[in-house]
């Protein structure tokens, strides 16, 4: 089995303020040539017909172009670039889509498009446009590197190029006094040409020009309206006009990979999709590689369920220690609007906080000041009228000494560095460390290896007083804001810390873990691992019928067969592995159904076989029929070998292909309630405070419950 990588593109909505008619009129006068884009040599009509009502009209064309690729092209005997156009216009509709291929090289090369023009679902006199396209290289001579390259570069150069040229042509339209253009109507029934319709003529708009051309006067939206707040067509789709207002300005392929991920997270996280410049941020810190973003983001949407991170704002109160000596605190914003957090890092007893609070605290404390900023940079990104993701960190090192490398400190700051680099990727805009001591690069040394290239770019370093004058703080930071004790006017309210009181010192009750760091250690959430040849299992006793057992699990790693079973024996406990705690990374593995037990006899199956992939989130219920055991079982999913009669999936072939161990990993919670008190199997989710509350956008929940086992991806 072969498996070929394909390049795709899918765009966001593009909007024209204009209606579809005279959009349309815009789109025709590219055809047969078309100045404005170089690349495009001409066109030639192969085939054309209407129907019998002229709503429907389609065209294919042959179009030739020009590629910037002269000694590659010569080397194959070729030219120039021939494409098939198909384009079927639905007056009626209101509708245009285009399809193309390519005709040169179709035997080594499959390009296709597709493009589509609609009416703006919220305002009629408003154009949709839509395209995606896809790269399919088989073989190129020995070339198939530089072809992909090539092929791509020019594709998305062209891709802001076709809209120009569409608002080109528009305006020219509006300089010639054609402002309207009249919908289309039926024909009149007895049969006589209506001179009020549109004709469809050799082009689609040749009548509608002709009847916008007579002098008609009526108005057109685009032209008068004034900026509009940028809105989604579609509440699953983006508008372009909406990412460069809340997300910033996006290359082309920049933001296909967005769209795409975000496609993807709406099939397989449902109703609980994390906020598109969250999304953005992880596809960012990849380098825009959807797969390598798409593993991150799904470990770290796993890590926010199972330690409920999303409720810290609302669930976390500091410690009053943490109030009167951790010397950190938001103050005001940088000249780029970016929220700004100081840190008196040289004035904080880190040793003394550690044994004082502990890990857990401290790092709980970290998460709620990159949850506030995330919450802060949203604020901001509203205030200013601009896209704001991040913030910049001011740390103050005057009096950074050798008490600061206390080796159990540093290893907690390690590790929550690790944390945060892992959950909380490009949320740093910017790192001004003013007043490093001698100590620093010591400190620098222990630390800057497990910091991020990408974030350690981001750092400008002042020793003693160079952060003052030009070039300085003042460079990034207004100087009415620049903190007192920086030598600013600015009055700030970040505490001056301190030595904590050894007398305040924990008592060390409980030998350190030092591989992990537990968090919330009365999670929920159950971790487990699913090893080849041993499924994991976990029974659930019912006593009375028409109860509902409930489910909510994550795949972390691997693909999985979720099944459920019934019985009226109590199986046996059989661990493959010595039993773990529930939050160690290891999981736990168990199995219960015996190996000598036969389906249909000793147990039955209540639920059909689910294949859960990687990266999904399941929900799911069952009303019970019968007392006696339920057993949810988790076993690994094996990709089927290839047949003469059918073809392997392709994430089937890639997960046998990426496979390094035969280990799934899961974190799974279940429930059992009254069937009274059950409201439908999202209330599983309700009952578990599972969704993802700060990130979450606004999507519609589709899961309901249809029967009385139901599943919901």
């Amino acid at each position: 089995c072969v498996v070929k990588m394909v390049q795709k593109y899918q765009s966001p909505v593009r909007v024209y303020k204009y209606p579809f008619e005279l959009v349309m009129a815009a789109y025709e006068k590219r055809f047969p040539m078309c100045p404005e884009i170089p690349v495009f040599l001409g066109s030639e009509i192969l085939h054309e017909s209407r129907s019998d009502d002229g709503a429907v009209h389609i065209i294919e064309r042959s179009c030739k172009l020009n590629v910037d690729a002269p000694r590659l092209l010569k080397k194959a005997r070729v030219e120039y670039v021939f494409f098939i156009q198909k384009n079927t216009v639905n007056w009626k509709e209101r509708t245009l889509r285009i399809e193309a291929r390519n005709e040169t090289f179709a035997n080594r090369v499959v390009v296709l498009e597709t493009c589509s023009y609609s009416v703006h679902p919220e305002n009629e006199e408003w154009t949709c446009f839509e395209q995606s396209a896809s790269l399919d290289i088989k073989s190129f001579f020995g070339f198939e590197s530089t072809v992909e390259k090539i092929a791509m570069k020019q594709y998305t150069s062209n891709i802001k190029r076709g809209k120009e040229v569409i608002e080109h042509y528009l305006k020219e339209l509006i300089s010639q006094g054609i402002t309207f253009i009249p919908r289309w109507t039926p024909p009149p029934v007895c049969g006589q040409k209506d001179e009020r319709s549109p004709a469809v003529g050799h082009d689609a708009a040749d009548g509608l020009l002709e009847s916008g051309a007579r002098g008609t006067t009526k108005e057109q939206t685009g032209s008068s309206c004034p900026p509009a707040e940028a809105v989604s067509p579609d509440a699953d789709k983006l508008d372009a006009d909406y990412i460069e207002r809340y997300l910033g300005q996006l290359t082309p392929m920049q933001e296909s990979c967005l769209i795409r991920l975000r496609q993807w997270l709406q099939e397989t996280h449902k109703g609980k999709i994390p906020k598109d410049e969250h999304i953005l941020r992880f596809l960012r810190a990849r380098d825009f590689n959807i797969d390598k973003a798409r593993e991150m983001l799904c470990q770290s949407l796993s890590w926010r369920k199972q330690y409920q991170v999303d409720y810290i704002l609302q669930s976390w109160r500091p410690p009053a220690l943490l109030d009167e000596y951790y010397t950190g605190g938001w103050h005001y914003q940088d000249k780029d609007g970016r929220p700004l957090y100081i840190l008196r890092l040289g004035q904080m007893d880190t040793k003394g906080l550690v044994k004082a609070l502990g890990e857990e605290s401290l790092l709980r404390h970290v998460l709620s000041i990159n949850e506030e900023g995330q919450k802060r940079c949203e604020e901001n990104t509203n205030i200013f009228g601009r896209p704001i993701t991040s913030w910049t960190c001011l740390v103050d090192l005057e009096g950074l000494n050798m008490r600061h490398l206390w080796r159990p400190g540093v290893k907690a700051l390690l590790r929550i560095i690790e944390v945060v680099e892992d959950n909380y990727p490009e949320t740093l805009g910017r790192l001004l460390i003013v007043r490093a001591p001698r100590v620093f690069p010591v400190l620098w040394t222990l630390v800057s290896p497990f910091i991020n290239e990408n974030t350690r770019q981001k750092f400008l370093i002042y020793s003693g007083n160079n952060y003052q004058g030009p070039g300085g703080l003042v460079d990034y930071v207004n100087k009415d804001v620049i903190p007192d004790f920086l030598g600013g006017d600015c009055m700030c309210t970040v505490p001056e810390g301190g030595l904590v009181p050894k007398s305040l010192y924990q008592t060390e009750e409980e030998p350190e873990n030092s591989d992990h760091i537990r968090l919330w250690t009365e999670t929920i959430y159950h971790s487990a691992s699913v090893l080849k040849g041993a499924p994991h299992e976990i029974v659930v006793e019912i006593l009375e019928g028409e109860s509902v057992i409930t489910w909510d699990f994550d795949i972390l790693k691997g693909d999985v067969v979720f099944s459920l079973f019934h019985s009226k024996r109590a199986p046996e406990t059989s661990h493959k592995e010595a039993t773990l705690p529930s939050t160690s990374a290891a999981g736990d593995n168990m199995q219960l159904i015996d190996k000598t037990w036969v389906l249909g006899v000793d147990y039955s199956r209540m639920e059909s076989p689910l294949v859960c992939r990687e990266g999904e989130s399941i929900q799911g219920s069952h009303v019970t029929r019968w007392p006696g055991f339920y057993i949810l079982q988790w076993k690994m999913h094996g990709p089927l070998p290839c047949s003469g009669t059918s073809l392997p999936r392709v994430d089937d072939v890639l997960a046998s292909l990426q496979v390094s161990s035969h280990k799934c990993k899961l974190i799974y919670y279940y429930e059992v309630l009254a069937s009274k008190d059950f409201r439908g199997s999202m209330s599983s989710l309700e009952s578990c405070n599972s969704g993802f509350s700060q990130l979450s956008g606004a999507t519609t929940s589709s899961s309901q419950s249809q029967s009385s086992s139901y599943l919901s991806r």
